[in-house]
Order: C-alpha cells, then sequence, then structure tokens
C-alpha cells in the first residue's frame, strides 16, 4: 500500500511500485481528466504536478511519489491561475478535440506560477513537448499572454 497526496487528498494506493502513476489516476482514483496518449511521456497529455512542477504521469512510478504532493486537472479550477487560464482557453477558442488540453492547461499553470509576465520564448520553452494535434499552438500563446495580463492587471506578478 502506497499513500500519495493527491489535489490536497492523502489516498491509499494498492497497487505495484512501478505502476505508471497516470494508470494510478485513471483507473484506481477515477481522476480521468489528465489523458493517456503516447505511453511514452513525449506528448504531454498526461501532464501533472508533482510538488508544483509538471511531469509526465505516463512514465512516472508511483515508487517515487510517496511524501510529495501531485496536482491534476481536476484540482485546476480551484486554484487561481488555473480558473483564470481555463477562461482564457474559451476565449481564444482553444479547444479544438480537447485531448492535449488537460496537459496544456497544466503546464501553463505551472509557467504562470513561477513566471506571471512571460515572453513568447519563455512560453514556448514551457510548452515544448506538449503537442497539439490541432494546431491551437498560437491561440494557446495568446491564451497565456491574456492570463498574464490580468494576473498583471491584479498585482499578482
Amino acid at each position: 500500500m502506497i499513500t500519495l497526496t493527491i489535489n490536497g487528498q492523502d489516498q491509499q494506493v494498492d497497487a505495484d511500485p512501478a505502476t505508471p502513476l497516470l494508470w494510478v489516476l485513471r483507473e484506481s482514483l477515477m481522476l480521468t481528466g489528465t489523458k493517456y496518449a503516447c505511453g511514452a511521456g513525449q506528448c504531454g497529455a498526461c501532464t501533472v504536478h508533482l510538488d508544483g512542477v509538471p511531469i509526465r504521469s505516463c512514465s512516472t512510478p508511483i515508487a517515487r511519489l510517496a511524501g510529495k504532493k501531485i496536482t491534476t486537472i481536476e484540482a485546476l479550477e480551484h486554484d487561481t491561475i488555473g480558473a483564470l487560464l481555463q477562461a482564457a482557453w474559451v476565449q481564444h477558442d482553444v479547444p479544438q478535440c480537447g485531448y492535449c488540453q488537460s496537459g496544456m492547461l497544466m503546464s501553463a499553470t505551472a509557467l504562470l506560477k513561477t513566471n506571471s509576465q512571460p515572453n513568447d520564448t519563455q512560453i514556448d520553452a514551457a510548452m515544448n513537448g506538449n503537442l497539439c494535434r490541432c494546431g491551437t499552438y498560437q491561440r494557446i500563446r495568446a491564451a497565456i499572454k491574456t492570463t498574464a495580463g490580468q494576473l498583471k492587471q491584479a498585482g499578482k506578478t
């Protein structure tokens, strides 16, 4: 039995320590917002936060996660930056098929928590490895910039 702290709550997980976090989230805990796509940590659809840092849950074994804080897309609406980003995503019509969205939002939230006023190069670097098959990269950048503007206006920079 492994105890994981997910979205602020301790969860007892009875799984092989080598099990990827993604499968525990989706299959054991029914947190299905985190998506499976490539299974090799290369597309970013499965991105979650580990102690505030974006990681690929499809390639992270749960044995490495005891004592750490895991945040999934399900908790993002309760986060000021996450909620602002979600609204900007809708404003800029980012979602197309929607499959990459949870990973994109998790990476964008982590970026704005460490750099509330990123430039294009910094946005591109932070979002590198998050793939969007629909090609909405310009809209994603615009949504991040809109949120950064809101944070600046609110004095949260």
